[in-house]
This record gives C-alpha cells, structure tokens and sequence, in this order.
C-alpha cells in the first residue's frame, strides 16, 4: 500500500439562496474575511470565505446537492454561539447547541480547538 499524502480541506461548496446572509454570518461570527469573488461583487457569483466556497443560487430549493454540515473549530465554542444565536434565525438541532441551523437550512457543528490550532490553521494562505 502506498504511503498516503498528507492535506487538509481547502474549503467546501455549498449553494445558497442568499450569499450576503452566508457572507455576513461568516464575518460576524468567525470574523472570517472574503477572500475571492466570482462574478459582480455587488451580486456575486460565489465566494470563499474562510474554508467555504458559497455558490449563489436564489432558486435552490431544499438541501438536496448541500452538505450536511461543516464542522468548524473555534478558539471559543461558548463565544461562538453566543455570537451567532444572537443573529435572527439562527437555531440548534436536538443534539445540542453547538450544532447551529441557519436559515436555509445549512447546519454549522461548532468544535474546540486545542491550544495554537486555529492560529496555525489560519496562518495557511492557499493560492487560488
């Protein structure tokens, strides 16, 4: 057997009815800037955003071709969800209150970090 590479994920794409909402929740909460646009910046195409690439698409409909959720680790998971469930429409599955639902119906698990790990991770500028 092969010796496998090592990576990390890059980022996830996700469709979304209203980019802006994506794009604002993301900058609030994780204070994560964008970092490419497709398209008119006024009404792209899509965006990266942290580790997510948000894919306009007013006429989606459902969550079929979405990912389940994005697991996020965070510096605070307690800061985290006090910053986000004070965003409207912002709630939580069953399971508990570090598994955001946002509108659209997008899950958001929220994760701890150890130590340096989000510094760390942040400090990777991938070239696009």
């Amino acid at each position: 057997m092969a010796t496998p590479v090592c990576g990390y994920l890059e980022h996830v794409a996700v469709r979304v009815r209203d980019i802006h909402w994506h794009i604002r929740f993301f900058e609030t909460v994780f204070g994560w800037q964008v970092r490419q646009t497709e398209g008119d910046p006024v009404h792209p195409l899509q965006v990266w955003i942290g580790g997510i690439q948000l894919v306009a698409d007013p006429a989606f409909d459902g969550i079929q071709g979405r990912v389940h959720h994005l697991g996020i680790r965070c510096e605070s998971v307690d800061r985290a969800m006090t910053i986000a469930y004070a965003i409207d429409g912002v709630t939580h599955l069953e399971r508990g209150r570090q598994w955001l639902v946002l509108p659209e119906g997008l899950i958001v698990e929220l994760l701890p970090a150890s130590n340096t790990a989000v510094t760390t991770a942040l400090s990777v500028h991938p070239t696009l």
